[in-house]
């Protein structure tokens, strides 16, 4: 799913670089410009950027949270 629209950033491509180590929303914003537009979808990155970060950190055996995004 697109999270941020003005800038056509996916879950996807979030996820794939908290992996790559980018671990805070600076760092996010500098490598793939989320929330650096209108900023309606910082929330929601930043859901992404948190459920990605317990996914590599949480035992396997643990079931992930559910993603939920909302927008004002």
């Amino acid at each position: 799913m697109f999270v941020c629209i003005c800038n056509q950033v996916s879950d996807k491509q979030i996820r794939q670089a908290v992996y790559d180590g980018h671990c805070s929303m600076e760092s996010l914003s500098a490598e793939l410009a989320v929330g650096t537009c209108c900023g309606k979808c910082k929330t929601c990155a930043k859901e992404v950027l948190q459920q990605t970060i317990q996914e590599i950190t949480r035992p396997q055996n643990v079931a992930p949270l559910p993603l939920t995004c909302h927008y004002a």
